[in-house]
């Protein structure tokens, strides 16, 4: 899976940003896990996950500092 450019994050409403966080956020818990039993074939996957979640929050505090 490709990361998510921020112009397409920035282009999704608050509460859009905040469930694919969250959903990103599982799917994250769940590649560890995985990762763990030596399950995981992408191990680069768990580094795209986690920049994901990290420009999605930078996002949302960005929108909240505007307000």
């Amino acid at each position: 899976m490709k990361a998510r450019k921020p112009e397409d994050l920035r282009e999704l409403s608050d509460q859009e940003l905040v469930s694919e966080c969250k959903s990103a956020q599982e799917t994250l818990g769940q590649q560890k896990f995985q990762n763990e039993l030596k399950q995981l074939q992408d191990t680069a996957y768990l580094k795209i996950l986690r920049r994901d979640i990290a420009r999605m929050k930078t996002i949302l505090r960005e929108r909240d500092i505007k307000l």
